[in-house]
């Protein structure tokens, strides 16, 4: 019963629905529907409106539901959110967009403007590996969580250069897409470069040396001690299997990301 409470206490004001981030994806589907009946493109193939409207609807259930708080309770919750986030939701989103409205978008003056700001896709690779491993550091993610606006900069940025950094594989014009040796080369670039992020779980739980900061949050909503051990969920979560499962999942869900991309791409 009062670990029931306890959960009860916890969740009581997280278990929410997103109702702004809702009318936004509501929105966002409407203008793309209506987009896409009034422009219609021999380019513009069946699967894309599929795959757009899957893409912002996974991410509003990822960020806008009650998934979101249920994926702070271990390691391994939160790793196949953020896996889904950043490898999963990008490419579906981009290679649902139409090649007609990004050429329109590519016209632009604006876009012309943010060509010096656009880093290349090596670059943003780069700069994603280093800013997510970083992330995963404990003693780095345990200071940014304890600034929700800076945790959620910290995630916002991820997520705009996990779209640039699967660009050659996803983009909208399939004549920036890489081809034959020049993607294989970039894909095996992409897995060693997400690699050290993952492997931080798996070693730190044969050291024993990590501990969930996201519970510090619990025991600060339920007004216990700092040092007091909260377990929220049954084993194994957030315990040494926890934190292993959280690399293994984010390995696994990096090649299943890359390899359904480029299996989506060639339909699109």
């Amino acid at each position: 019963w009062r670990k029931e409470n306890m959960i009860t206490a916890l969740l009581s004001d997280q278990l929410t629905w997103n109702i702004p981030l809702l009318v936004l994806t509501i929105l966002l589907t409407s203008m793309y529907i209506l987009y896409v009946k009034r422009n219609p493109s021999p380019n513009t193939k069946f699967v894309q409106p599929i795959l757009f409207l899957i893409g912002i609807w996974l991410l509003y259930f990822i960020i806008g539901s009650p998934l979101l708080a249920l994926s702070y309770l271990s390691f391994s919750l939160h790793m196949i959110q953020m896996s889904f986030l950043f490898f999963i939701i990008p490419p579906l989103i981009l290679l649902g967009i139409p090649e007609s409205f990004y050429e329109k978008v590519e016209a632009s003056p604006l876009k012309k403007k943010m060509n010096a700001m656009i880093l290349t896709p090596k670059l943003a690779l780069i700069s994603f590996a280093v800013l997510f491993l970083l992330y995963h550091l404990p003693n780095i993610l345990s200071v940014i969580t304890d600034y929700p606006g800076l945790q959620k900069t910290y995630v916002i940025l991820l997520f705009l250069l996990s779209f640039r950094m699967v660009w050659p594989i996803a983009s909208p014009n399939p004549r920036d897409r890489f081809l034959t040796d020049k993607r294989k080369k970039y894909l095996w670039q992409s897995s060693m470069y997400i690699m050290p992020a993952c492997m931080i779980f798996i070693i730190s739980a044969l050291l024993g040396s990590m501990n969930n900061p996201f519970l510090g949050e619990v025991a600060a909503h339920l007004c216990l001690p700092a040092d007091r051990t909260i377990q929220v969920l049954p084993a194994p979560f957030n315990t040494k299997y926890d934190q292993m499962l959280a690399g293994v999942f984010m390995i696994g869900l990096h090649k299943v990301g890359l390899m359904v991309t480029c299996k989506l791409e060639k339909k699109c």
